[in-house]
């Protein structure tokens, strides 16, 4: 799964985040539209990269405000879930500083040698790719902030996989998930690819898991904060 796209389409368990604006799942064609690989991304990185990485995507996809949402400090750890190159996770690492962790999982290993060069390229050492061979990678210790953008759809048991890593969670700390509104929108996956907010909240609810905070800055998504239920 890689996250983070613009729209869906990262692998199942956890994905590779584009954190983008990918279309669907699927082997092989979808329709008219690019062969896609078994976690559901196109086969073709590059053009796949093209538009998770649109400029314009910078706009509605707000990442500095959403990055600010999770009130991460100095010191602090987070894990990016279906974390693609990187488009949260180095901010993330920015903001937990050199003495802070972020663990970044993603299933598909290209992924991950990308993020691994950008990484570097920003003299950021403080992030630690782990490939998601099980379809349930969890961050090696506890964290402060899980986050999750665009890649709940491409968990086979999302109440399980949310259970699972609230699990992970420090005292107090959080999953953050962002995505898509349903319906058609400008921007993000089909309309049959999205899970509606009231989807999401029902599944958290089966986890355990309950709203913390919710904020609405974003235009065409939901962000919401959960921690597990007392």
């Amino acid at each position: 799964m890689s996250g983070h796209e613009e729209g869906g389409g990262h692998g199942h368990g956890h994905g590779h985040g584009g954190h983008g604006q990918g279309h669907g799942h699927g082997h092989g064609k979808q329709g008219d539209g690019p062969a896609r690989d078994r976690h559901g991304n196109p086969e073709d990185l590059a053009a796949y990269l093209a538009k998770l990485e649109d400029p314009a995507r910078v706009a509605w996809q707000k990442p500095d405000e959403v990055v600010v949402a999770l009130g991460l400090s100095p010191g602090g750890v987070a894990c990016d879930v279906g974390v693609g190159p990187g488009y949260f996770a180095l901010r993330m690492a920015r903001a937990v500083g050199p003495g802070g962790r972020v663990h970044a999982i993603d299933a598909e290993p290209r992924m991950l040698e990308l993020l691994r060069s950008r990484a570097a390229e920003a003299g950021l050492a403080n992030v630690y790719p782990l490939l998601a061979t099980d379809g349930q990678a969890v961050p090696p210790e506890p964290v402060d902030v899980i986050l999750v953008v665009n890649t709940f759809h491409h968990f086979p048991d999302g109440p399980a996989y949310l259970r699972t890593l609230a699990a992970r969670l420090r005292p107090g700390g959080r999953i953050v998930n962002v995505d898509f509104h349903a319906g058609e929108l400008p921007v993000g996956p089909p309309p049959d690819h999205k899970v509606s907010r009231e989807d999401f909240l029902a599944a958290a609810a089966r986890a355990g898991l309950a709203v913390a905070e919710e904020r609405t800055f974003l235009p065409y998504q939901y962000l919401v904060a959960l921690a597990p239920r007392p």
